[in-house]
């Protein structure tokens, strides 16, 4: 009997199928994260670690070393493996429940104390791998399972901006940025600067990825698309909010 040949790991992890829910956005932040790790030639200095909701189905996405943390504590354990071993590449990946909420400090400190490595927030403006509930990034008068009228600002204030935060309190160094599947190409550019600043030992480097939940948003595709092109990039608009200053010498 012929016995089939035994791929290469890296071939097996690539024909992986889809592991979010039909129209979900992650795919394409991570299919973005994967095309940089191979053109920057990273993969075997690379540190991928993934936080507890939806982002935590990523964690064997890569062939790459990777970790999974607990709820909010992506940023300060990816910190310590880069200060442990400042050669590596790391990357932190979460969500906007995990980096606003939850672990919302680590992210501000990480930014103050201008730490080289690299976040990437998923945007989805809802609490979606517990349900859909209402999240730091929930738009005014978005309806969620915990906002069945919408968000009332007056009662849970407004949503918050990452990146303009960030931006703020971080240092010269530093990289944001914010994107949208609905760019790819932008996007990719933006996760490939990131990691490129870290790799020149500049500064802390950070990207929210704006991305869709058809899921718990309860849009069809169109709806998906439009809310994201229409509504999510009017509260949230995508582009570079800081680039490092680079020294001559």
């Amino acid at each position: 009997m012929e016995i089939a040949p035994k791929m290469p790991k890296s071939w097996n992890q690539a024909s992986k199928p889809h592991k979010f829910c039909p129209g979900c956005g992650h795919g394409l932040v991570l299919k973005a994260l994967g095309q940089v790790i191979d053109e920057l030639g990273i993969q075997d200095r690379m540190v991928f670690g993934c936080d507890i909701g939806c982002s935590l189905l990523s964690w064997d996405f890569f062939d790459v070393d990777s970790v999974q943390t607990h709820h909010g504590r992506t940023t300060p354990v990816m910190v310590g493996i880069k200060r442990a071993n400042p050669d590596l590449i790391v990357v932190a990946y979460m969500g906007d429940g995990g980096g606003y909420a939850i672990g919302s400090q680590h992210l501000v400190n990480a930014a103050t104390r201008d730490d080289k490595i690299t976040v990437i927030l998923v945007n989805n403006t809802n609490y979606a791998m517990t349900g859909g509930q209402m999240a730091p990034t929930t738009m005014p008068g978005q309806k969620t399972e915990t906002t069945p009228y919408g968000r009332n600002v007056e009662e849970a204030g407004y949503p918050m901006m990452g990146p303009e935060m960030v931006a703020a309190i971080s240092h010269e160094g530093a990289y944001v940025a914010r994107g949208s599947v609905a760019r790819f190409r932008q996007l990719k550019n933006f996760i490939k600067k990131a990691i490129e600043n870290q790799m020149a030992g500049r500064g802390f480097s950070f990207v929210e990825a704006l991305s869709t939940c058809p899921t718990n948003w309860r849009t069809n595709a169109a709806q998906t698309w439009s809310f994201l092109e229409e509504q999510m990039t009017k509260q949230f608009p995508p582009g570079e909010l800081k680039t490092p200053v680079v020294k001559e010498g």
